[in-house]
């Protein structure tokens, strides 16, 4: 798949490989230290006393570690983006145009979380943020909003667009590489569309005024 879907996001050359290779490497790592928390074999897993096992409606699913690993990997990515979506919203340094766009990815971003989450209680599998307290790419962590808050006003919009690009660009790394190691169907189904919605996104960011100013 050559060319560039979205800016960030390259395929089909080497910076495209190098940042796939590097999306598999955190699925390893992450289905290793979910089988070390949680000792569960091919989803097999059972979840936390008083956290719903399932929907009513959810159908079993046989989850590979890789499924897991990119499950527990997107929902706390999802989770720090709307926080940060949020806050935004609430931010008076917010133009109206990133604010609108914040809105935009709220609604997407929750509906995938309830999709991921689906899957866990689908699989049998405890939901378990492993990367808590970690830097890891395209997560939104509170030291990036502290150094939004402490940045000149005039860099406040170049850097939002940053953190939300390298976001956007990383999910979509993570899930083509579900796309392409996964063991579940369903899962790497969800993969697929949120590789499109993030793909989608990049090119609705890449609209908001002044974006351009804040290529890396």
């Amino acid at each position: 798949m050559a060319g560039v879907t979205g800016r960030g996001v390259a395929t089909g050359d080497g910076a495209g490989h190098g940042r796939l290779f590097g999306a598999l490497t955190i699925l390893v790592v992450t289905a290793l230290a979910v089988a070390l928390v949680q000792g569960w074999g091919r989803g097999t897993s059972r979840a936390k006393a008083g956290q719903p096992a399932s929907t009513a409606t959810a159908a079993p699913v046989v989850l590979s570690g890789t499924d897991v690993a990119f499950i527990q990997l997107m929902i706390p990515m999802n989770d720090r983006a709307l926080a940060f979506f949020s806050y935004l919203d609430s931010s008076a340094a917010t133009t109206p145009a990133l604010r609108e766009l914040a809105g935009r990815l709220t609604s997407t971003h929750r509906a995938e979380l309830a999709e991921l989450r689906s899957l866990l209680a689908a699989g049998n599998v405890a939901e378990e943020n492993i990367h808590e307290g970690h830097q890891m790419p395209g997560m939104i962590t509170e030291l990036r909003i502290a150094d939004l808050e402490a940045a000149p006003a005039a860099e406040f919009g170049p850097r939002v667009v940053t953190v939300i690009r390298e976001h956007l660009a990383q999910s979509a790394v993570v899930a083509r590489s579900e796309q392409e190691s996964g063991g579940s169907d369903r899962t790497r189904a969800l993969a697929a569309g949120l590789e499109r919605s993030r793909n989608e996104e990049l090119v609705l960011l890449d609209a908001v005024p002044g974006a351009d100013s804040a290529q890396e």
